[in-house]
């Protein structure tokens, strides 16, 4: 789950680090009651779920609330990167002496996690990376030994950050590998982490993403999910309980665990294909979870090709062939499905499966084979719309 820049600064606050009062406004007469309680001169800033808000005239300075009543209504409806502003974030100003950059997340192939600082904030990391790596200062922390001050102070004297800023930034650094871990984060980063005149280390920024699965231990991150950027097909999906991504092909994809769906994906790709999607149906593919995902995969109309990628583990293929059969008694597909079965009780999964199949129904003995038939048919699929309109 992605935040707002406003629930990643609420999250940071949780753990004691210094943030900006502010306020959050869906209207343009919000915002200016906002700045009248807060005082001016204000931030006015677009609250969406990517990065260039200021390149694209998302992030503007108020000194009046004039300039606040100016601002809000150029930014509310703005588009940026292809997500609409709906709405703002009024935050008190800050004098700024020097803007730095931190970071955490998971180095997957070091199995640790990864902290990133810097003395050149403000930009994009990326960017710093290219042009300037050795201005970052890294550190991998094992998950059970934890961040400790010793560390955390070499790191900063590491980055060069100058002797006004070591002791604020330190105990910074504490606060949001706290947050990072005991919040079960993917990404906590500050950019810019400032130092003020009068020489306080303070959060300006926040980025956030909550590792979407950690939700039982976290009641709270209900409200954080219900403001995530979804579109229709996710949205549907969500409501099913099922693990969904758009993109932006032909084959839809159905498989059960993110791994393989994830090798799906990429085996579509490889054979020349563009998946339409990831779905990940997990350990159940009853036929309430399978007609769920047909459903949902159903209603993109650039679908012209489902591919069905099952490894029969826990769940087995007789399980799951009853549960596509009776998915398909429910839900009337117009795209022809291709279907893997693999694991255990395959055999008999097939067995089921095989009175049914038909030129709308396949089955085929590999990933790879079922790939290539599923790319075909949506070739096949995407000739015939061109020639005969839509459908």
């Amino acid at each position: 789950m992605d935040l707002f820049e406003y629930q990643g600064k609420q999250f940071f606050a949780r753990y004691g680090m210094p943030i900006s009062d502010g306020e959050i406004a869906f209207t343009v007469d919000e915002a200016v009651a906002a700045a009248e309680r807060l005082g001016t001169p204000v931030m006015v800033k677009a609250q969406v779920h990517t990065g260039g808000r200021g390149k694209a005239g998302g992030v503007k300075f108020a000194a009046t609330i004039d300039d606040v009543r100016t601002h809000a209504t150029s930014i509310l409806g703005l588009d940026i990167s292809g997500h609409v502003v709906g709405r703002v974030w009024i935050e008190k100003a800050s004098d700024i002496a020097e803007e730095y950059y931190a970071s955490f997340t998971l180095d997957r192939s070091a199995k640790k996690h990864l902290g990133m600082l810097s003395a050149e904030g403000g930009v994009e990391i990326e960017t710093v990376a290219e042009e300037n790596p050795d201005a970052i200062a890294k550190v991998w922390i094992d998950p059970v030994d934890g961040l400790d001050e010793a560390t955390a102070r070499d790191w900063v004297t590491a980055a060069a950050l100058p002797e006004a800023a070591v002791e604020g930034t330190v105990v910074i650094l504490q606060q949001l590998y706290t947050a990072y871990v005991e919040g079960d984060a993917d990404l906590v980063e500050i950019n810019p982490l400032i130092l003020t005149p009068e020489g306080r280390v303070h959060v300006l920024d926040a980025k956030v993403t909550l590792d979407a699965n950690s939700t039982f231990r976290h009641e709270d991150y209900a409200a954080f999910d219900e403001t995530q950027t979804r579109d229709e097909r996710e949205t549907a999906a969500h409501a099913r309980g099922l693990q969904y991504v758009g993109l932006e092909g032909s084959v839809g994809v159905i498989a059960n665990g993110a791994g393989l769906a994830m090798s799906t994906v990429d085996v579509v790709n490889q054979v020349g294909g563009s998946p339409a999607n990831f779905l990940d149906i997990g350990g159940g593919a009853n036929a309430d979870v399978m007609a769920g995902a047909l459903e949902v995969i159903n209603n993109d109309p650039a679908v012209r090709s489902i591919f069905i990628n099952i490894f029969g583990g826990i769940t087995r293929g007789e399980e799951v062939a009853n549960g596509i059969v009776g998915a398909l008694e429910r839900v009337d597909i117009d795209a022809p499905i291709v279907i893997r079965l693999d694991g255990t009780n395959a055999d008999e999964g097939r067995a089921i499966l095989e009175p049914h199949l038909s030129d709308s129904l396949q089955m085929a003995p590999t990933m790879l084979d079922a790939a290539r038939r599923a790319v075909e048919l949506a070739s096949a699929g995407s000739t015939a719309s061109d020639e005969g309109g839509s459908r």
